[in-house]
């Protein structure tokens, strides 16, 4: 039997006096690989703020496993077991490679088989061999993958990425894919934002697409291809 291990309830927010979020409102299932679909501005990113704490919701509710998260600072998400790839990677230009995956590094879930260096420079060999690199002096590729080992060391129950392969390369975009296809293989729980449809058509189990702060269609992977020309309007794609 599935269980619900995010549940997003009605959330309405706001920047300044402007309302970004218009009842939203979508649910996880443990081990599932959901994604949330639409056009830029359409309150993707807002939602994913709302759940880490960096966006506190005016109404609505949002809990993680049956623990009430809305409006919980965001080093209190992290701990509850939320990892975040955020929008544009946002990783430490200063320290290494090394000091950027170690700085975050910690089992709060007491996993038998957690998130380790090692493990790292084995998902991305890259990394493992710019260990000693600073973060600003990798490519924009190398930066993704040290966003995405910064979050697993968090070793999280939930993984969000927001647009998790924007602006790079077509081939490690591909390497992208492949690390959340093996990912997903694992059993972690994933969110996913981003613009490429068929690599997310062959991976999710669910997809929410976001018009306007709020959810207006949500499906399968089947069900999103055989609609795909009736939701154009909707993906921009």
């Amino acid at each position: 039997m599935s269980t619900v291990l995010l549940d997003v309830r009605d959330i309405h927010a706001f920047y300044g006096s402007s309302q970004a979020l218009f009842g939203m409102s979508f649910t996880v299932q443990a081990g599932q690989f959901v994604t949330l679909l639409g056009r830029n501005g359409m309150g993707k990113s807002s939602s994913v703020k709302a759940i880490m704490g960096l966006l506190q919701p005016s109404g609505g509710s949002i809990h993680l496993d049956g623990q009430d998260m809305a409006g919980q600072p965001s080093y209190k998400v992290a701990r509850a077991g939320v990892g975040l790839v955020p929008e544009g990677r946002q990783i430490f230009p200063n320290l290494s490679v090394r000091e950027n995956l170690m700085a975050t590094a910690h089992n709060r879930q007491a996993l038998s088989s957690p998130w380790t260096l090692q493990r790292i420079f084995d998902l991305f060999p890259r990394l493992a061999e710019r260990a000693g690199n600073l973060g600003s002096n990798l490519s924009g590729g190398e930066q993704q993958m040290l966003a995405i080992g910064r979050a697993l060391m968090t070793n999280p129950r939930l993984l969000i990425l927001d647009e998790a392969t924007e602006g790079l390369a077509p081939l490690i975009r591909a390497e992208i894919w492949q690390c959340l296809s093996d990912l997903k293989s694992l059993g972690l729980t994933i969110i996913c934002i981003d613009k490429n449809l068929s690599s997310l058509l062959a991976l999710a189990d669910q997809h929410y697409i976001v018009e306007k702060g709020r959810v207006v269609w949500s499906g399968s992977s089947t069900e999103l291809g055989a609609q795909r020309s009736h939701l154009h309007a909707y993906l921009g794609v």
